[in-house]
């Protein structure tokens, strides 16, 4: 008895850091300094892998993969949700995405009685709508939280169809097998709103042709407005109504000219597939992941290594690359502490789904357990907003 009580003593005076290296009951996910992962578990259509490495004071990816109901109605359609979300600014808005997202898809599913790309769209609508009436409520006390974004990567596998959606420059890849030849080919599903890429700076300059200045080279970097890099996101609503990009905001993030019309978008771009057999896996990651790794080079690592430890094994190589591009040693970066560390990388998340073609030609409604789990192994309580200034939130360290 007293040695139970001397440990939870010492687990309140222990910092944070320290009172998450364990296993997490809750997922099965695993703390190694900044980095968490779950090698393996077992989703409606096959397995996956998950791993997180924090950058940032405060962790700002987050991730869920949801298996089992994809709907308020226990009739189903039953399948897979995943989602990455990667922020800045802060992690507000990845938060408020990872609590409410999916619950809004639920909702959707429910009412159009399946999945489709419209229940998926309204369900990112709903999100940028509720997070928007929670910034104009926390305007008076904390402005800042008006430029505070997201980017969003969706991908849900339900009746043999995978929908990709996408916001910001987060990826999704395949890895499809070549009969033929045995090779597995990287197919790019999601499409990326970052205007470095020159069609999305195009696209930017077709929808505002009034605005000379609206991307603009700013240190060798593209950015629109001189800001930001990406074209859509979830938040970042001091770039999508005015009455939020004026004082107390810091100077940094208003603009001179006053905008008639949203600068950015949250309407994601999204692609569906018919998977086939030969459609193996899916790696979903945000662009930490990519900057250091191809599409195909992320592709073959996977399939040359065993299913277990995919995404710790991809989210590694991504940091000794890291490394490698600074001069030093991986086990010289991972002593690194949070903070300083995003001088080096950023926040990496990175899930990996398997795709099973026997348990995929199930029936959507075939039920199977239902299984929920957040990258990090953190759930937040709903509605609940770190301040920008506090000490870095459980699981992220």
């Amino acid at each position: 008895m007293l040695s139970g009580l001397m440990n939870l003593l010492m687990a309140c005076f222990l910092p944070r850091s320290d009172r998450h290296v364990h296993t997490s009951s809750e997922t099965g996910g695993r703390q190694d300094g900044l980095l968490w992962y779950k090698d393996s578990g077992q989703h409606f259509n096959g397995e996956f892998s998950m791993a997180v490495v924090q950058a940032n004071n405060l962790l700002e990816d987050q991730s869920q993969l949801e298996s089992g109901c994809l709907s308020l109605h226990e009739s189903g359609p039953y399948g897979t949700f995943v989602g990455v979300y990667d922020g800045h600014g802060g992690p507000e808005t990845s938060r408020y995405i990872n609590d409410h997202l999916f619950q809004h898809l639920k909702r959707f599913t429910s009412e159009q009685q399946g999945m489709s790309v419209d229940v998926i769209r309204k369900a990112y609508q709903a999100t940028e709508e509720g997070f928007l009436s929670l910034v104009t409520k926390q305007w008076p006390m904390k402005p800042q939280i008006a430029a505070v974004g997201s980017c969003c990567l969706v991908g849900v596998i339900c009746n043999g169809t995978l929908y990709v959606a996408n916001l910001g420059d987060s990826r999704a890849v395949l890895g499809r097998a070549v009969k033929a030849t045995g090779e597995v080919l990287a197919i790019q599903l999601s499409a990326e709103h970052n205007v470095c890429i020159e069609s999305v700076r195009r696209e930017m300059q077709s929808l505002h042709p009034d605005d000379s200045q609206i991307v603009v080279l700013k240190h060798n970097v593209w950015r629109v407005k001189g800001l930001i890099q990406i074209s859509r996101s979830i938040g970042d609503v001091y770039l999508k109504k005015m009455e939020f990009n004026r004082e107390p905001l810091y100077p940094k993030f208003r603009l001179r000219e006053p905008f008639r019309k949203p600068i950015l978008s949250a309407d994601p771009s999204i692609s569906v597939h018919e998977l086939q057999p030969h459609d193996q896996f899916v790696i979903f990651a945000s662009d930490g992941l990519w900057e250091h790794l191809s599409n195909q080079e992320a592709v073959n690592i996977v399939q040359n290594h065993p299913r277990s430890g995919s995404a710790k094994r991809l989210l590694k190589t991504a940091l000794q690359e890291a490394a490698k591009k600074r001069e030093m040693r991986y086990s010289d970066l991972k002593k690194i502490d949070r903070g300083v560390r995003r001088h080096f990388h950023d926040d990496i998340t990175v899930i990996v789904v398997f795709l099973d073609s026997n348990l995929m030609s199930r029936a959507s409604s075939a039920k199977g357990p239902n299984l929920s789990v957040r990258g990090g192994g953190v759930n937040f309580p709903p509605n609940i907003l770190a301040p920008c200034a506090t000490p870095t939130e459980p699981g992220g360290t």
